[in-house]
């Protein structure tokens, strides 16, 4: 079976990592960071946690992106998966739809590891 590698990263902070499967959450899914309550916190703090789960679209998403990486692994070469989660800023969006696909994918057998590439950035103001 496939290892998976998910690295979750903010488009602000630099290019995308190389991935096979790369979920750009930017323009799709309403972003924490415009609540100024949510601003500072993390995609690791429950509040932002509740509030990306319950974007219309997002379960939707991660049901389909565990059958896709399922697919993938599936493949008769499939040694590594790696799956790149990018939103804005790194630290809201990304950060959950990583740690909850990496949920999903463990619950099925498979062998994950997470990196938040942004998560310690500071907050960009826009």
């Amino acid at each position: 079976m496939a290892t998976i590698q998910i690295i979750s990263f903010g488009y602000l902070h630099g290019d995308a990592p190389e991935a096979d499967i790369t979920l750009d959450l930017r323009r799709a899914f309403r972003d924490p960071h415009v609540d100024p309550r949510l601003r500072e916190l993390t995609g690791r703090d429950r509040p932002v946690q509740q509030t990306v789960l319950n974007t219309t679209g997002i379960r939707r998403l991660l049901r389909s992106t565990t059958k896709q990486v399922q697919a993938y692994a599936a493949g008769p070469s499939a040694d590594q998966i790696v799956i790149g989660s990018g939103c804005a800023g790194g630290r809201h969006r990304s950060v959950v739809v990583a740690n909850q696909l990496a949920r999903r994918l463990r619950r099925r057998g498979h062998t994950v590891t997470i990196h938040h590439r942004d998560v310690k950035q500071p907050v960009i103001h826009r």
